[in-house]
């Protein structure tokens, strides 16, 4: 894991979306965080030695399957994010884009279709927590304060891709100019000044802060599917509400344990 030192960070952006104001300025104590996002392959360790069975897989009512994305082609109201999204039944970290899907030479790429209670208790397996949005947003700025990326105040430094977001028509086609179209395996990307990979886009990563809205949580990072002409939120000062109680093929978490310093 990376120690993140402990000092004050401004969370928040004046400058995007208005659940991004105000900005605040918090101070957080120092913790260690995982590198990249948990990948396929830790979490099926973790079924393998728990049994542990996610919430997507369980049987019941309020139960079973996840979101799914399916482009849609006509697209006639924008606020109507179902031109886009589709439940599916089958949906689960082992079937992540639903039924005849699988994870299947992807081992290396994050695992998604996780809700709250699977993400917190992978960690706790591991002694971990899930971060609060302070303690991500301290991470994901790598000493950058008030940079509007990861990496700085420009989109695209030099021309290159920073990180794993959409590009072409939102939501028709992702060109994949970035090297992928789609998910990506973890650690593709450049890493921020605290060595720490795609915290900007590839997957949203659950927070412990609750929303302002009861069963959902801050979610930060944004994903392969944000796009600049629609989302544009794969920065650290973005933030969405997650449901506590439900999964989705863009969003996977990261642990921290909050240890002693290195020596």
């Amino acid at each position: 894991m990376v120690w993140i030192p402990d000092g004050p960070v401004s969370l928040g952006s004046h400058d995007f979306f208005p659940e991004e104001r105000p900005v605040r300025t918090v101070d957080v104590g120092g913790f260690w965080i995982s590198p990249h996002a948990v990948t396929n392959a830790a979490f099926a360790r973790f079924v393998e030695a728990t049994g542990y069975v996610t919430l997507a897989e369980r049987e019941g009512p309020d139960t079973g399957g996840g979101a799914v994305f399916g482009p849609g082609v006509h697209v006639r109201d924008w606020s109507d994010i179902r031109a886009w999204w589709r439940f599916d039944a089958r949906a689960s970290w082992r079937r992540p884009q639903g039924a005849g899907s699988s994870i299947e030479g992807r081992s290396a790429f994050p695992v998604v279709q996780i809700a709250y209670e699977d993400a917190l208790a992978y960690a706790r397996w591991l002694g971990h927590d899930l971060p609060t949005e302070a303690e991500w947003e301290r991470a994901a700025r790598g000493g950058l304060e008030g940079a509007a990326y990861v990496w700085g105040d420009e989109a695209r430094p030099d021309g290159a891709y920073m990180a794993n977001h959409w590009q072409g028509v939102f939501p028709v086609e992702d060109t994949g100019a970035d090297g992928f179209a789609g998910l990506a395996p973890a650690g593709c990307f450049p890493p921020n000044g605290y060595g720490l990979y795609d915290m900007a886009g590839n997957v949203w990563e659950w927070t412990s802060t609750r929303w302002e809205q009861d069963g959902f949580r801050v979610i930060k990072g944004g994903s392969f599917l944000c796009s600049d002409t629609y989302c544009h939120r794969y920065r650290p000062a973005a933030r969405q509400p997650g449901d506590e109680a439900f999964s989705t093929e863009h969003l996977g978490f990261r642990t921290i344990w909050r240890g002693p310093p290195p020596e």
